[in-house]
């Protein structure tokens, strides 16, 4: 038989190379039509094998290959293989499919998963016996009963393309060698015992006598399938789904699967039931086949007592209340409320496609769950006997289908829960108690593919460490004993690659494990330590723990150890890292991933074990990395690992929030992570709340240490050691002892701050916002610990101040800036800049230098540590700049410069502005405190200073403030100053540049200075402080995005151009090289798509994508992720920056974005070459760019330093045309995409809207008339709409007409009224602008739109009589209209705002204590046709608004639902 196709084939194949290769045409347009079949029939045992050439990612489903009797010459050629009839057998994914039903499933490899360049054929036998061969191997037998002539058939369906014959082989194969396997006409369990081993795998042979063992019933091990007749199951009364199912379900496959049909658009309404009741012990399981990322949320499964033919579905199973019994996400629900939270460690939320979950109620009423095979225990004691099995397809579960249990493959899957039940006596030796020899721990032989054990398994490697990173897992040889520590030492390491050794524990025989790629990916029983996180079965529970092993170098050790009380401990250089889990099971193995660098480990036995945290430190001397950070006295402030139940910590133990914050409002309690010294200040800004709960936050201090605290639902149930303050009420041990206190917590909102100190005389304060708020209580006792509780409505906090965050780092030890001071790697100098500065900053000489970058303000730089005692402070003039009057300001203050990136404001445009916090300073000659002139006339005048001056501040140990000029001291400046105070510096008017040239005059304890790992003092550590040039080198030369990313993406240009070619999601792509320090990343947007909304986000992540599987979107990854989405900063999935930098939503075509991490460790976005600030800290060494090619967003391109990018248009503003024919962004089209002028940056926060904002919170207006989209507001001041590019008149509705800008006002959006259709509403309306007063403003919004009365200025008879021009109403209508109120409308502001319409109110502005006038009017849509358009009526005699004519300057409607309200206006004054 010639190794040809047909030449007939379906009408979309080409045939090529001699008619051995077919191709589908417009793979990304059609999916199928793609039939070839063989030139002749398929001889005996000749095999017809062709290799996947091509795959495309448009489409779901591959490759189908099978046989049919139906001659090709007369085949009428339907869309798809398996639509043949005739005598047809197809193998599609994985099952057998005759004529087009499904006759066996779980049918050897799943044909959707081969890659290009794997070979698939197909054979039959002699005995008519159809063989399925991927990659050289025999699946087995998928059907017999085949006619003796059959042709080849291959499907080049879905994401198959291209596909080539390899050739029409006969093989010769003795029929008692070949694998059993279930056929189409088997319907009762079969096991073969005469197997050969014949070309089988070690695995293989391992699976099938484990099998044959047990179903002799050699192995007394219960899995939830018992083998006695209780639960046997027949062909004619099979376990199958109920055809009364949710209306969203659709069944196949013989009712054995189910599917919620369109996934995408709806999550639940797929409710599913058994046909029958569950027998006793009987085994009800089901398999995931589909899931979809869109949704949160995903399969559920229980058993109702309720009959499915009389059951009245509802939209979720959870909504059922009564006689029902489901599990969700990880705990039990009984008639749709939570009787147990934490029911098991697996959470259904988590699992993966190919996961099978099952139930069985016992014979003794109880109710067990199995995840994978594995018994989770007992779920419910008592269940009524007749029972139905139910599964909901919620969320992201989409398709299931029943699992029996005679299914081979089924069993194949439990084998290691089969071997977990034998490990303890299986392949290591049994001590009794009274034996004294002591197995030694080593290496079992059994380690990944890459791996060798050597050294009388003392010693693990991999040999070609430089050519692969994984398949480097080994095992220990036994299992591990309690309190017995497994530590090895790392010998060799390779800088090829990312990421380095990873160490833990799993429940898993290495005798019969098959062995992952890495171990992260096993998905049960396995516990491991990978970087500076703890991961669970693959899924990361501790983000922040440890020492960072991707950091650790050759010599060092790590270890694992679990204790008798099963708690899992982790030791880095002897150290112990403290808690990583809890209820790890007793008989576990050690492992070790040699990943990535990690390329050679020793086993290390006999040495001390490090003495416990709760154990005294008695005689270690050693000083390691990670021992510092125990040891040191002056711990940054933290959060606890400790909390409550829904409690989450994360952002490095500065943010804990509560999770489930709709469903839950208690179990929250978080405390700080040591005792507050006296005096010290415990500061937490409030982030986010919920406005379902009444309550909100409580916070107080507590004797109790964490760790001996079983926390409560509520802090004010503890009955002794502890003070709360709930509300307005002063609580101790839960009484109330004093009511009225000078503040209400739950009046407190968002942006908030509480502060908590004890003073040294045992007093309790509270501040609010800084401001003190009195004696709370008094008599307290010292070692008190901060304790929050997120109640009610609080939903998230963070830590506003304390030290700077940990550097984990190997060579810097985890020291905070207090305990070690920097070192300046500038030579002789002790002092730098910190990175949060004002807006118009630039540092330079790694923040040794400050330059204002343009304009004459937002120049305020702070020190990066505290001034000591007679330390100076001094810097020297650059540059200066005559176009600017106004001179450099310089001073001290209490602002600490980690407080910055927490406030919302930033830092302000002048230092005469600051008064937060306690600020003292010099301005020409003058000393201000807070900005209040305290002294005149001292010392040298500012404004006189010239390049080269230096100028410098000092705090004398006897609290005052001295000024030095070109060294020589100025006097006592100011006196009584704070003791922790940093310097501060304006760069104001014409000094434009200055550069730190102070030195301390203070040698450094011994105890302060920071540890050297060798004896070559410095050299080392000064390496790694200072940009390595050749890293950067090396980064330019290859910069490029990596191979593996989202499944939509397609790289181009050499790797420089990404682009999203389907969908508006699967679009991540990452750097291929990590990003060096100090070097900037950059992408250019070269196409966005206005189909879709939501735009593109990047940011970086400190593992290596190379072995990622990045999720659909980049939002989703919560693991050392740090990621910039629309105008806020998130870190691993929690927003913990608000208002930063631009929208990148509306970002146009032609903008450069990028990314820089500066030696501080922080993260730094550019737009157009602007940075705006610090994003993030602590970002890892090394980290990759991730981004997210999302909604609009189709294409970007690398930007390198020697070209621009390709492909795109360079950024302009939008022309007035654009506007006008650009799509509606939000529903109104000033707020269409721009690009920001290079020297500006626009889009810090706004004084003047701050202002608005303020009275805005003055009005009684319901928060839920708002937009709670901050982005919808917009402030219309000169600075703001010129930094936007805002042209001044746009168009709108149909026939188009003319609206102005509010330009001095500010726009607070209100939500959508649901009656009106928003595509109608705002394309085909017009806008305009109705003044009012404060008194009506409830009014209006309560009735939605602008109504009679609504008004207090306009009135019929008063408008008659003040129409001018000769404009008046016809007279035909004045009777009907006499009663009807008009409402009078303008298309500018510059009439409607007239104190006419919109009279000023004065009001006391609660921050600055000073007085304005405010005015407020509404934005509205008024339809067109319901209004007459009339002359001015206010006696102006010249042009109000030189676009619209004064005879057409009002606007007059009178009927109802003729207007709906947009927006609220604001303009203070």
């Amino acid at each position: 038989m010639a190794a040809e196709f047909h030449l007939r084939t379906g009408k979309l194949v080409a045939l090529l190379n001699g008619n051995r290769t077919a191709k589908r045409n417009k793979p990304t347009e059609e999916f199928n039509h793609g039939l070839a079949m063989s030139r002749e029939p398929l001889g005996d045992g000749q095999l017809f094998q062709v290799r996947i050439d091509r795959k495309v990612n448009s489409w779901s489903g591959s490759i189908e290959i099978g046989v049919t009797a139906l001659d090709p010459s007369t085949l009428d050629f339907p869309s798809s293989a398996t639509g043949l009839k005739g005598g047809s057998w197809i193998i599609s994914g994985c099952s057998v499919l005759r004529d087009g039903r499904s006759v066996l499933e779980e049918y050897g490899q799943d044909l959707d998963q081969l890659s290009e360049g794997d070979k698939v054929g197909i054979q039959r036998t002699a005995g008519g016996e159809l063989h399925l061969w991927v990659n050289g191997r025999d699946c087995g037998v998928a059907a017999s009963g085949l006619p003796p002539r059959v042709w080849g058939v291959v499907d080049l369906y879905g994401k198959c393309t291209q596909v080539t014959v390899l050739g029409c082989d006969t093989i010769s194969r003795r029929e008692e060698t070949r694998r059993p396997t279930a056929t189409a006409a088997t319907t009762t369990t079969t096991t073969s015992t005469d197997e050969g081993f014949v070309g089988m795998e070690l695995s293989d042979v391992v699976n099938n006598a484990i099998l044959s063992a047990y179903s002799g019933s050699l192995l007394n091990v219960s899995l939830g399938s018992p083998l006695d007749g209780s639960c046997s199951v027949t062909s004619n009364d099979a376990l199958l789904f109920h055809e009364k199912c949710g209306t969203l379900i659709k069944l196949s496959n013989n009712n054995k699967t189910a599917e919620r049909r369109r996934p995408l658009d709806e999550f639940n309404n797929g409710v599913v039931m058994t046909n029958r009741p569950l027998r006793d012990n009987e085994m009800f399981e089901i398999r995931i086949d589909k899931l979809v990322d869109k949704w949160s949320g995903s399969i559920e499964i229980g058993i109702t007592v309720h009959n499915p033919n009389n059951l009245d579905y509802p939209a979720t199973m959870t909504n059922l209340r009564s006689g029902t019994i489901m599990m969700s996400g990880c705990g039990i629900l009984t008639n749709g409320k939570g009787t147990r939270r934490e029911y098991c460690e697996f959470s259904l939320d988590e699992l993966q496609e190919g996961d099978h979950i099952g139930l069985m109620r016992k014979s003794n009423g109880a109710l067990h769950f199995y995840i994978n095979g594995i018994d989770q225990g007992v779920a419910a004691t008592q269940t009524l006997p007749t029972v139905y099995g139910v599964v909901d397809l919620y969320g992201m579960a989409v398709k299931v289908t029943i699992v029996h249990n005679h299914n081979h493959s089924d069993r194949l899957r439990r084998n290691n829960a089969i071997m977990r039940a034998l490990s303890p006596d299986v392949g290591r030796r049994v001590f009794d108690s009274g034996d004294t020899e002591v197995e030694r721990l080593l290496f079992h032989p059994n380690c990944g593919q890459k791996a060798a054990i050597v050294c009388d398994g003392r010693t693990a490697l991999r040999p070609h460490a430089t050519d692969d990173f994984n398949h480097g897992v080994v095992l220990s040889n036994r299992s591990l004993r309690s309190n017995e520590i497994f530590q090895v030492r790392i010998d060799k390491m390779v800088d090829k690659w990312a990421g380095s050794i990873e160490i833990g524990v799993t429940t898993h025989n290495p005798a019969y494990l098959q062995l992952p790629s890495t171990m992260t990916n096993l998905r049960s029983g396995t516990w491991m330590m990978t970087g500076n996180g703890v991961m669970h079965n693959g899924t990361t529970i501790l983000d922040e723990y440890g020492h960072n092993l991707d950091r650790l170098k050759a010599g060092d050790t790590v270890g694992v150890m679990r204790k008798d009380d099963g708690s899992l401990h982790f030791f880095v250089n002897n150290v112990d890292q403290g808690l990583a889990a809890s209820n790890v099971p007793s008989s576990v193995y050690a492992v070790v991933d040699l990943y990535g660098q990690a390329a050679q480990a020793t086993i290390i036995d006999d040495i001390d074990l490090p003495p416990l945290p709760d154990e005294p430190l008695d005689g270690n001397n050693q000083i390691s990395p990670c021992s510092l950070f125990s040891l040191t006295p002056s711990n940054d402030l933290r959060f606890h690992h400790l909390h409550g139940n829904n409690a989450v910590i994360t952002n490095g133990g500065r943010t804990a929030f509560r999770q489930n914050c709709r469903s839950e409002f208690n179990d929250a309690i978080v405390m700080s992570s040591r005792a507050l010294r006296e005096g010290e200040m415990f500061e937490i800004l409030i982030q986010k709340m919920v406005d379902r709960w009444s309550g909100s936050i409580e916070a107080g201090v507590t004797a109790i240490r964490p760790e001996d605290l079983e926390f409560p639902s509520t802090m004010t149930d503890i009955d002794y050691d502890t003070w709360m303050l709930s509300g307005t009420a002063i609580m101790q041990d839960g009484n109330t002892m004093r009511n009225n206190y000078g503040c209400d917590l739950d009046s407190l909102t968002t942006g908030s701050r509480i502060g908590m100190m004890r003073s040294s005389n045992g007093d309790l304060h509270y501040y609010i916002n800084g401001v003190d708020q009195g004696v709370a209580c008094s008599g307290l006792p010292p070692e008190l610990y901060a304790v929050v509780d997120l109640y009610g409505q609080c939903v998230q906090v963070s830590i506003t101040s304390g030290s700077p965050p940990v550097d984990n780092s190997l060579s810097l030890s985890n020291a905070t800036e207090k305990s070690f001071p920097i070192q300046s790697p500038v030579p002789g100098i002790a002092h730098r800049f910190h990175s949060n500065c004002g807006k118009n900053v630039a540092l330079q000489n790694d923040g040794c230098r400050a330059v204002r970058i343009h304009g004459f303000s937002h120049g305020v730089v702070l020190s990066m540590k505290e001034l000591r005692s007679d330390e100076l402070f001094e810097v020297k003039i650059d540059e200066i700049n005559e176009q600017w009057s106004g001179s450099l300001h310089i001073g001290l203050t209490t602002l600490q410069p980690l407080d910055v990136s927490c406030s919302s404001s930033g830092l302000p445009s002048s230092l005469l502005e600051l008064r937060s916090k306690v600020s003292w300073l010099v301005s020409g000659s003058e000393i201000r405190r807070n900005g209040m002139l305290q002294k005149q006339n001292y010392g040298f005048s500012m404004e006189r200073l010239t390049v080269g001056n230096r100028v410098g501040v000092k705090r004398a140990s006897d609290d005052t403030m001295h000024i030095f000029i070109d060294g020589e001291d100025m006097g006592v400046a100011a006196a009584g100053i704070a003791k922790n105070v940093f310097a501060v510096v304006d760069l104001y008017g014409k000094v434009a540049s200055v550069s730190i040239v102070s030195s301390s005059v203070l040698e450094e304890a011994e105890s302060t200075k920071p540890p050297s790992m060798s004896s070559d003092s410095g050299s080392e550590e000064e390496e790694e402080l200072s940009p390595c040039e050749n890293e950067t080198s090396v980064f330019m030369a290859t910069v490029e995005f990596m191979e593996n990313h989202g499944r939509n993406i397609l790289l181009s240009n050499i790797g420089h151009t990404a682009t999203r070619v389907a969908s508006y999601n699967q679009g991540v792509v990452a750097s291929a090289q990590p990003l060096p320090r100090q070097l900037l990343f950059q992408i250019q947007i070269d196409r966005l798509n206005p189909q879709w909304t939501s735009s593109l986000s990047l940011g970086v992540i400190g593992n290596s994508p190379e072995r990622f599987n990045f999720p659909g979107t980049a939002s989703s990854i919560k693991r050392s992720a740090w990621l910039i989405q629309r105008d806020s900063v998130f870190h691993n999935s929690l927003k913990i920056c608000d208002n930063y930098g631009p929208n990148l939503d509306t970002c146009p075509e032609g903008t450069i974005l990028g990314l820089l991490v500066d030696n501080a460790h922080s993260l730094h976005l550019f737009v157009n070459g602007m940075d705006q600030g610090v994003a993030a800290q602590d970002i890892p060494n090394p980290c990759f760019v991730v981004i997210d090619l999302y909604g609009q967003c189709e294409q970007v391109t690398i930007v390198t330093n020697d070209a621009m990018a390709i492909g795109g248009d360079s950024g302009h503003l939008r022309c007035q045309g654009d506007v006008e024919k650009a799509d509606v962004v939000d529903g109104i089209k000033e707020n269409l995409c721009w690009t920001p002028p290079p020297e500006v940056n626009p889009m810090k926060t706004c004084e003047y809207q701050a202002l608005c904002a303020r009275f805005k919170e003055l009005l009684p207006l319901p928060d839920g008339y708002f937009d709670e989209e901050l982005k919808c507001n917009l402030c219309y001041c000169e600075s703001c709409h010129k930094l936007r590019g805002d042209e001044a008149y746009y168009k709108r509705g149909d026939p188009p007409k003319d609206y102005a800008l509010p330009f001095g006002w500010c726009r607070f959006a209100l939500r959508l009224n649901p009656r009106c259709e928003v595509a109608n509403v705002y394309k085909k309306w017009h806008t305009a602008y109705h003044g009012t007063c404060v008194g009506s403003l409830r009014r209006t919004l309560d009735h939605g739109e602008l109504v009679s009365g609504s008004s207090s200025i306009f009135c019929t008879n008063e408008a008659k009589v003040e129409l001018q021009n000769g404009y008046n109403d016809p007279e035909e209508n004045s009777i009907q209209e006499k009663d009807v109120v008009k409402v009078s409308l303008s298309p500018t502001m510059r009439y409607i705002g007239l104190d006419r319409f919109c009279p000023k109110i004065r009001f006391k502005d609660l921050k600055s204590q000073r007085h304005h006038h405010a005015q407020v009017a509404f934005q509205v849509c008024v339809r067109p046709g319901s209004y007459k358009v009339g002359p001015q009526s206010v006696g102006a005699s010249e042009s109000i608004d030189p676009r619209f004519s004064n005879n057409e300057i009002e606007w007059i409607t009178k009927e109802r639902a003729s207007t709906v309200l947009y927006g609220l206006l604001i303009r203070v004054e």
